[in-house]
């Protein structure tokens, strides 16, 4: 599982092999193969995109590196280092090729190296025993080198639906791209996309049942013989975390030899709803007290859900989307450290942040 696109300096997802080859269908369909997932987050920041990439999605940046212990990546192969852009890519390559090469999965990871969890925000250890919490974290670079360790990540996990929780039914998972990934807190999300969806079926017992016995679940492909699908999009909070405040999702299509891509809320929480012409949620009100790290009350969902139709569907061009759910903001590490030591947090970082969750996409034809 290939990990830290957004620090490959445009080789992750080029569009050329690394002895700057073009791609072929053949190359197209063994990368496919042998690379189902990639990482989306962890400890070295957050690889979905970038606002200079996605200048029209608001929670773009996040958790963002823009460079590392190598020069700054040149903006033109930015978009080789993010997984949304380089699924829009594998749009491309479908259509020239007939494969596509970046036909993966999202999961999470920490990539700690110092035998602890490095996930929570509240609790955070760093990467390796020098990251972990100390008067001189601040001032010191990771194992005396490399990056900044005020720069670090408390990201992210892995999450995979099976059948059961032996190796078998794991590894299965992960080949058919069943995963999602989270920035720390152990949300869970579920993501189908079917063509005879009843519209009562998000209140029936039988829900997840009926997803998969009338569509596909994420990782998954959707042929849909023109008519438009159906998404049923569902994610829970951390039952020990943070209230969810949206669920989106995100689209990103291919037609005449461009792509495009856009971020539509599809349920907000405390019953607001999306603007239709804006497609986002309204403010629910939730804030931090960067005084205590305190955060509003009674604001926020325990899980919100939608059966979605993307009203801007085009049954002659290829697309992918893919479930992405914010909770209410809260402190980021760096601000807790701050806190804790009795000094003002550091002006070049953000002081809070929205944790998240990302599902596997699906792919729609």
């Amino acid at each position: 599982i290939p990990h830290n696109a957004n620090l490959s300096s445009g080789l992750m997802f080029a569009a050329q092999t690394l002895q700057d080859q073009p791609f072929t269908k053949q190359y197209a369909k063994t990368r496919a193969r042998w690379e189902p997932l990639y990482e989306v987050t962890q400890v070295k920041g957050d690889s979905e995109t970038h606002p200079v990439l996605s200048p029209e999605d608001e929670f773009a940046d996040f958790e963002r590196w823009d460079s590392w212990y190598v020069p700054d990546t040149p903006a033109e192969k930015l978009p080789a280092n993010y997984s949304r852009s380089a699924l829009k890519q594998g749009l491309e390559f479908n259509s020239a090729l007939g494969a596509n090469p970046f036909k993966f999965g999202m999961i999470g990871s920490t990539d700690g190296h110092n035998g602890v969890s490095t996930a929570d925000e509240d609790n955070f250890f760093g990467k390796f025993v020098n990251s972990e919490p100390s008067p001189e974290r601040f001032r010191d670079k990771v194992a005396n080198a490399y990056w900044d360790n005020w720069l670090l990540s408390a990201s992210g996990l892995a999450a995979v639906w099976a059948e059961e929780n032996t190796r078998d039914a794991l590894y299965d998972a992960f080949r058919r791209k069943e995963t999602f990934a989270t920035s720390g807190p152990r949300m869970r999300a579920r993501f189908f996309a079917g063509t005879d969806y009843s519209d009562d079926i998000m209140a029936a017992e039988s829900m997840i049942e009926k997803a998969y016995a009338g569509g596909v679940p994420m990782g998954s492909d959707l042929v849909t013989g023109g008519q438009a699908p159906s998404f049923i999009a569902w994610a829970s909070a951390d039952p020990r975390g943070t209230a969810l405040q949206r669920l989106q999702i995100v689209k990103g299509w291919e037609k005449n030899g461009e792509t495009y891509e856009a971020v539509y809320d599809v349920a907000c929480s405390d019953g607001l709803l999306p603007d239709p012409e804006t497609h986002r949620c309204p403010d629910n009100g939730a804030k931090v007290n960067l005084a205590d790290c305190s955060i509003t009350q009674g604001v926020g969902a325990t899980e919100l859900k939608a059966l979605w139709q993307d009203p801007d569907y085009d049954s002659d061009s290829r697309a992918f989307y893919y479930l992405r759910a914010l909770e209410n903001p809260t402190c980021r590490w760096s601000t807790w450290d701050a806190l804790r030591a009795g000094v003002e947090p550091r002006p070049d970082l953000h002081t809070t942040l929205q944790e998240r969750v990302w599902s596997s996409p699906i792919w729609v034809r």
